[in-house]
């Protein structure tokens, strides 16, 4: 996932002790980046509605819930789009490959700043393995050279 993952490794061990910028900027340098295919929506529900059972089949691929005090947030596949919710559509789903060290700063903040200095917005999500990203469709092939021209790789595959 990281192809400078051994000059964090170098840095914990004590091995070529380096500054906590040059290790960020080293660390993130190269992330390969997964382009998922189809369209996924975002999607709010009433904070006291039940999550809809099908979001939480195996199959059913990338599904995100979370719930607070004013809403239940659902990022999904648009066929699995929850029935009565606020929705929003025409995204496209980017993963970072591979399992991120939830210690690990700048991850997300290196990949948001590559799409925000190509005007391209995103919807920014982690779970306890990796991060993930939401762009338009529209913004797809924008966001894939934005990233690309901040030295990531973009698996469009």
């Amino acid at each position: 996932r990281f192809h400078d993952l051994d000059l964090a490794r170098r840095h914990r061990s004590g091995v070529e002790p380096q500054g906590r910028r040059e290790l960020i900027r080293g660390a993130v340098r190269k992330l390969t980046i997964d382009v998922r295919p189809g369209e996924y929506v975002v999607a709010r529900l009433d904070a006291a509605a039940a999550v809809p059972p099908r979001l939480l089949d195996p199959n059913a691929g990338f599904a995100s819930v979370t719930r607070t005090e004013s809403e239940l947030s659902v990022v999904c596949p648009a066929e699995l789009a929850p029935a009565g919710a606020d929705i929003e559509s025409g995204w496209r789903l980017l993963v970072v490959q591979g399992t991120l060290n939830l210690t690990l700063t700048g991850i997300m903040a290196a990949l948001a700043g590559a799409l925000a200095a190509a005007g391209v917005s995103l919807f920014a999500l982690s779970t306890f393995n990796t991060d993930q990203l939401l762009v338009k469709q529209a913004d797809l092939a924008r966001a894939v050279a934005a990233l690309r021209n901040a030295g990531h790789v973009v698996d469009e595959t």
